[in-house]
Order: structure tokens, then sequence, then C-alpha cells
């Protein structure tokens, strides 16, 4: 017996909430029939800049993009930042499309700003840069590091040379290591630059940095 009472009364519950929600629906309709409308409105006017604004403008920037690019391989890099006229350079993309051309365009412009000595200009390009591709970001990160180290801001070349070596591990890794080393012997911490000397000869004997590293070595600790 008790247990058909809770089972009435579980059903009486569910009906009082059940004609509550119709209820609320018949009380609001008008009201509810407008925030569809709504909704549907905005979802078409989404959709309708999507196609006759956003994905154009994309389109003009990856092509505006294709010379300033070719530039770039050839080394022409004051040609590839600026343009010449003809052609838009990667600062008046990044100006006139910004992320609609894509992030490459912060990497690109950062690295034309390094190329011709704008360390200051190259770090707010790269630092706009942002990628999920580890071995882009590393490269946007040491170029970085490139341009503090040109600035001498030594410490912040060899924070952003260790993080772009820890996002990888492979023969760029090495490469960031060794940046990191150099960096380390200029600051006068030579226990840190041998360190890093030793973790290229444990981890990447065989790259580039790998082949002379026990040079370096031998210098630090013949210094000892």
């Amino acid at each position: 017996m008790a247990k058909n009472n809770q089972q009435e009364t579980q059903q009486e519950q569910v009906a009082t909430t059940v004609s509550g929600v119709e209820q609320f629906f018949k009380n609001n309709q008008k009201l509810i029939e407008w925030v569809l409308i709504a909704i549907i409105v905005i979802i078409l006017g989404i959709l309708a800049l999507n196609k006759w604004y956003i994905t154009p403008a994309r389109q003009e920037a990856k092509a505006q993009m294709f010379p300033a690019e070719q530039l770039f391989r050839e080394g022409n890099f004051e040609t590839a930042l600026n343009g010449d006229g003809n052609i838009l350079g990667f600062r008046d993309i990044a100006e006139n499309y910004g992320k609609k051309a894509g992030n490459s365009v912060y990497l690109y412009a950062g690295l034309c700003n390094l190329q011709l000595g704008n360390n200051e200009e190259a770090l707010n390009y790269l630092k706009q840069y942002n990628v999920k591709d580890k071995i882009l970001q590393g490269r946007a990160i040491c170029a970085m590091g490139d341009a503090y180290s040109n600035m001498k801001d030594y410490n912040s070349a060899l924070g952003c040379y260790k993080k772009a070596a820890a996002l990888l591990d492979n023969e760029l890794a090495a490469g960031y290591l060794f940046k990191a080393a150099l960096v380390s012997e200029e600051i006068g911490d030579k226990d840190g630059a041998l360190k890093l000397y030793k973790e290229i000869e444990l981890k990447y004997p065989q790259t580039v940095e790998g082949y002379d590293i026990q040079k370096y070595i031998s210098r630090i600790e013949n210094q000892k």
C-alpha cells in the first residue's frame, strides 16, 4: 500500500510539472516566438556575414600574401615587408586584413623585421603569432630569442631558446639548446652553458651542433 501511495504521489508531481510547463508556454507563447525568430535571424546573419564578407576577405588576403611570400623566399625582406607600390607587403597585409590573412602573416612580418634589424617590431609581430604546430611555435619563439639577443636582453633570450627547445625532441631542439648555451656563456653562467652543451652531446650527437659539441664542452671544462 505504501508503495502504491508513493507511485501515486510521483505521478501527481509529474503531472503538476507537465501542467506547469504547458501553462508557461501558453502564457509566454508570443515571447517564445519572438525569441525563436531572433535566434534564426542571428544565425542567418552569421551565415551571410561569413559568405559575403569573411570568406571573400580571407581569399583576398591569401591572394595578397602570395607575392610577399615569394619575395620572402628569395631573401628580399625589405620588399616582402613593406611592398613596392604594386604589391602589398606583410606590414600592410597584417594591418588591413589582420588574422583573415592567417596567423602566418605575423610570423613573416616578424622574421622580415628581424632580418632588417628592427628587433622591437619583430617582437611585436611574433608575439601575435599563435599556432598549434610545435615546429612553427619553436621557430617563432627562437626568433623572439634572437631579437632579444640582438637587443642584449640576454635573460629574455635565454628563456625563449629554452622554451623553444622544450617544445621539440629533434635536431631543431639541438639548435635552440646551442643558442641557449651561447647566451649562458655571454651572461657568465658557464655551468649552465656546460649543462646545455652536454644535453646536446647526450640527446643529439648526430646533429650539426652535436658533431662539434665536444670542443665547446672541453673549452669550458679547461677554464675551471
